[in-house]
């Protein structure tokens, strides 16, 4: 059952953080200037863990002469503030990765490649991540309050959908590895005496990948963490992390996990970074043979440029999506108001900060005031309390940065210079908010398909309505971003769900508000990405193929 809870959570179901309480109003509540309460922060802010040790970066050999450089000893290396986006105020400094960083990581997890991947067997490598499934459930709420703090999710959203993630996909995880097989029989080969040096026999082996560089983000922080890590320890890869520098806090508690756990040296490192500099340094390592990387559609470019470029390493990415939310007007028996209603908190779930939020609900024309009208109800009739993260309670949180938060401002105002017309929400803080990232939850209606809001990822709370006559004309609309991660729709109608179903151009699509099953993979195709990521399907994305006959 908190399975099933947690998936639903992920699959953007109108769970979201907005009170219903009469008694606030869209302000922040008189004791929301209360100083944060302590975190419990790492002790090696300004270390990394490589080979199985806390370690302080390498000196730089000519310090930058600015202020994001402190010196020590001197000895000097770069550092960076992590900014609490309920408050603007830094909570803490961590260390920056250089080349010499990166090196001594990759160097660690190849020097253990040979005896994780070899000689431990597979019981072994699964009873070491029970064992981290155990100390993650201990120090969940350690957990919670880093991620609230670092990317700005409600404290409550973060034990339940953030931490809950995580925790989630390590079950399930150790679950799909009952059905993974390292080595199996071609498919349609008949089995022979292997005595018989006449009737050889074809295998396949799944082979771990080998060395492998795993770079997160900010929105979801344990979510991916846990999506690339657990499959790449499972299967016998070692692996370098470089989490999102504007949320690295959970990271570092999560390798203080790994070592609690056990696992050898180098089996699991971690390099705080930038993706200027960690980051491409890993992109374009010859000693790493597989990147794995969630973030921006222009960054996966990148990436895939460098891992070319470099040794042709193996990419899985899962970057942008645009998904679009199609409601046909034979739904309405079905309750059109809830189906409107969830879909417009499912697109501000995580303050909008989701690359599979449905951000563009396409409704058909004799429906298309009536829906308007449910959006704006839902908006302006649920009574939204702002509030910083660290508080308990149902709130909305703010975006992640205050580069998050101007960026959702331009879209805004394109939104409006291009002629939406605003429904809900607008430019600026919401009223009485004086400080923090808080964006107002805002719909456009009457968009067209050309517009920039309708075909660029805005990674945050921002709603496009526009009719649709035809199931050929949603369908053209639907598919007319670059994108190709998530699509949702409403209809009664069987044959159109299949027809839609084999259509759209995504790696997902949901019907009638039904998620995907325990085990299913997070599918992008297009500029979202080829990342397969999740159950056994995420298992897999780990390995190579090697064919064996004759044996």
């Amino acid at each position: 059952m908190r399975a099933r809870l947690l998936l639903l959570l992920l699959c953007f179901l109108p769970s979201l953080i907005a009170s219903r309480d009469d008694s606030h109003d869209s302000s922040s509540d008189s004791d929301d200037d209360e100083a944060c309460p302590s975190l419990p922060l790492s002790d090696h802010l300004l270390e990394f863990y490589i080979g199985g040790k806390w370690v302080a970066p390498t000196p730089l050999t000519a310090a930058a002469d600015d202020e994001t450089t402190t010196t020590t000893n001197s000895s000097s290396f770069q550092t960076m503030n992590v900014i609490n986006p309920s408050t603007e105020e830094s909570i803490a400094t961590i260390a920056l990765g250089s080349l010499a960083d990166t090196n001594a990581a990759v160097q660690a997890a190849r020097d253990a490649l040979s005896t994780w991947s070899q000689q431990t067997s597979i019981p072994e490598r699964i009873a070491l991540v029970e064992q981290l499934l155990h100390i993650y459930d201990q120090r969940q709420e350690e957990m919670a309050q880093l991620i609230s703090a670092e990317m700005g999710a409600p404290l409550d959203f973060a034990r339940e959908a953030q931490v809950g993630s995580g925790l989630y996909h390590i079950e399930q995880f150790l679950q799909a590895m009952e059905y993974f097989e390292p080595e199996k029989l071609l498919p349609g080969v008949i089995m022979h005496d292997n005595d018989n040096e006449n009737n050889p026999t074809t295998l396949i082996f799944q082979e771990p990948v080998g060395v492998v560089a795993l770079i997160t983000p900010w929105n979801w922080p344990m979510n991916q963490v846990t999506l690339k890590v657990i499959p790449a320890l499972l299967v016998g890869c070692t692996c370098i992390l470089k989490p999102s520098e504007v949320a690295p806090l959970s990271s570092l508690l999560f390798a203080e996990m790994i070592h609690q756990a056990g696992f050898p040296p180098g089996v699991f490192n971690l390099v705080n970074g930038d993706g200027v500099g960690v980051g491409t340094q890993l992109s374009s390592h010859m000693h790493v043979d597989m990147i794995s990387f969630t973030g921006s559609t222009r960054a996966g470019k990148l990436i895939s440029q460098a891992a070319a470029l470099s040794n042709l390493k193996k990419t899985s990415l899962e970057l942008g999506g645009k998904g679009a939310n199609i409601i046909f007007a034979d739904i309405v028996d079905d309750g059109l108001q809830d189906i409107v209603k969830a879909g417009v908190w499912s697109c501000f779930d995580n303050s909008g900060q989701s690359c599979n939020a449905p951000t563009r609900m396409l409704v058909e024309r004799s429906i298309y005031d009536t829906a308007i009208q449910i959006a704006n109800d839902t908006i302006h009739g649920d009574d939204i309390v702002f509030r910083p993260a660290h508080h308990e309670g149902d709130f909305y949180g703010p975006v992640s940065s205050r580069v998050q938060y101007e960026r959702v401002q331009r879209y805004i105002q394109l939104g409006m210079d291009e002629g939406a017309t605003l429904v809900a929400g607008g430019l600026g803080r919401p009223d009485g908010v004086t400080r923090g990232y808080f964006v107002r939850p805002t719909i456009f209606a009457d968009v067209t398909p050309d517009m920039t809001i309708m075909q660029e990822e805005i990674f945050g709370p921002v709603l496009s309505i526009m009719p649709f006559d035809t199931e050929e004309e949603a369908l053209e609309i639907a598919n007319g971003t670059p994108y190709g991660l998530s699509n949702y729709f409403y209809t009664r109608d069987k044959s159109r769900r299949r027809r839609l179903a084999k259509s759209l151009k995504s790696g997902m699509v949901e019907i009638n508000g039904i998620g995907a099953d325990e085990g299913a993979p997070f599918a992008a195709v297009r500029a979202s990405g080829n990342g397969r990521e999740g159950g056994l399907y995420g298992l897999e994305d780990f390995c190579v193929i090697k064919v064996v006959s004759g044996m």
